[in-house]
């Protein structure tokens, strides 16, 4: 049955209410099963800071004085006997940190001199110090924080938030991914967007945040009426194709991929359009126009505007925090990348009252060990105990769950797991983790996997 044009354009300027309708109702209908009670804010949207490489704690949300006190020797046996075997090679020459920490806010929160713009918001933070695993691969390890284990074929936190919530905007994708100084790890980036054994439909959709999606515009004198009907031949292909076949996941997805895309050629150049619709203020706020900050500060406002429009998740991937050598350099570097630009994005979805629909996550697969590695001024790998933050989106900010040992070595209070934060970005989203399944090969699958927990203490 073929659509006339006019109705065509009635739909089209009905979308955003209906997709108001929709939202609704899916609420509604997830009630009794998947939501949590309606004690506290839920969030809306969340927006995904991921720092590929392993930022160091350490240098960053937990300062440890004792580093100065130890300078130069190796681990206590103390200390040292609680690092897993996989790690017991750095356990020589501790490294003090080359940045002072100082107390911020009416909280008291410590934060790193190298992030000043990020400590203007320490009351809105709730530092979470003891995230540990035990993968210390660089490219595992982003599995790992972003699907919960090293093999990256289990969903993507971005993915399971679509499946449990759906689109709020029908004219632009549920969840979008941005990638920022790539490091050139694809697989475990191509994992940190994907629906694992989730209907494929619920991927990520790759942009970048510089020059949007460009689209191929129709031949030239190509009448609107041939358009539809090309349409319509294609609809009545694909769909035969799909009944003939046993498993058509792939084909409905790339289906509803082209749905997305035709509907997208109105809503995302208005979405991309930010150096005509932004003011100077707005740029200056997140560091654009600056060397340093400029690629960052474009992603973190696209993620605002995101926001704005009802992308229920945004995944930034800033790559480079890999510091092996020169971690002075290299951490002053990724500083000058990030620092503005994220406390820009949280400044504006305040000042915008968006933050407390808004979750931001800040995390990277590990961090780093407290001791030099080698004679490089560096230092390696170490998912033992290692922090990330949390704001925004029915966040308790100006607090810190866990802490770790006096070197900052191994997570000895509160320990944290992936799925941990995993199942708290979910609840802040006000889905019931342990509720939220998907049938996967006779097995009902949820978030949580094993034993993963909602981080009860992170929510106000």
């Amino acid at each position: 049955m073929s659509i006339n044009p006019q109705r065509r354009a009635f739909l089209r300027q009905s979308a955003v209410s209906m997709t108001g309708l929709t939202s609704i109702a899916l609420a509604s209908s997830l009630q009794p099963t998947l939501l949590r009670g309606n004690e506290r804010k839920i969030a809306r949207s969340v927006i995904f800071l991921y720092m590929s490489g392993g930022p160091s704690q350490v240098d960053t949300f937990d300062p440890k004085p004792a580093l100065a006190t130890y300078s130069g020797q190796n681990v206590p046996e103390s200390i040292a006997r609680n690092v897993p075997p996989i790690k017991r090679s750095g356990l020589n020459n501790i490294m003090p940190s080359h940045w002072s920490f100082q107390p911020h806010g009416e909280s008291g929160i410590p934060v790193s001199e190298l992030l000043p713009h990020t400590a203007q918001h320490a009351d809105d933070l709730c530092v979470i110090r003891s995230v540990k695993h035990l993968n210390p691969v660089h490219g595992p390890g982003e599995c790992v924080c972003l699907t919960g284990v090293a093999g990256g074929d289990r969903p993507s936190i971005g993915a399971w938030t679509t499946y449990a919530l759906g689109n709020i905007n029908e004219n632009l994708p549920t969840f979008m991914a941005m990638n920022i100084h790539s490091d050139g790890m694809q697989f475990p980036q191509r994992a940190g967007w994907s629906t694992g054994f989730l209907p494929a439909k619920h991927q990520g959709v790759v942009i970048n945040p510089a020059t949007g999606i460009k689209f191929t515009d129709l031949p030239e004198d190509t009448p609107q009426q041939r358009r539809i009907q090309q349409l319509q031949l294609l609809d009545f292909l694909n769909e035969k194709h799909r009944k003939d076949k046993l498993n058509a996941d792939l084909l409905q997805a790339r289906i509803k991929s082209y749905e997305m895309t035709a509907k997208m050629q109105v809503a995302a150049p208005e979405l991309f359009d930010w150096e005509t619709r932004e003011s100077e203020a707005t740029r200056i706020l997140y560091g654009i126009g600056k060397e340093n900050s400029h690629e960052t500060g474009v992603a973190c406002l696209m993620g605002r505007r995101m926001v704005e429009r009802g992308v229920r998740f945004i995944q930034i991937r800033v790559g480079g925090w890999d510091a092996h050598g020169n971690i002075k350099s290299n951490h002053s570097r990724q500083a000058a990348r990030t620092d503005k630009p994220i406390a820009g994005l949280l400044r504006d979805l305040k000042q915008r009252g968006l933050l407390t629909s808004t979750l931001v996550v800040w995390a990277g697969e590990f961090g780093r060990t407290p001791t030099m590695e080698g004679t490089a001024n560096g230092r390696d790998h170490s998912p033992n105990g290692y922090s990330i933050w949390m704001a925004g989106g029915g966040v308790q900010g100006g607090q810190i769950i866990g802490q770790t040992d006096d070197l900052g070595y191994v997570a000895t209070e509160r320990p944290v797991s992936p799925f941990d934060y995993h199942a708290t970005i979910l609840a802040a989203l006000g889905i019931d983790p342990a509720k939220l399944s998907y049938n996967h090969l006779g097995r009902e699958e949820t978030p949580l996997f094993n034993d993963g927990a909602v981080i009860e203490e992170v929510l106000a």
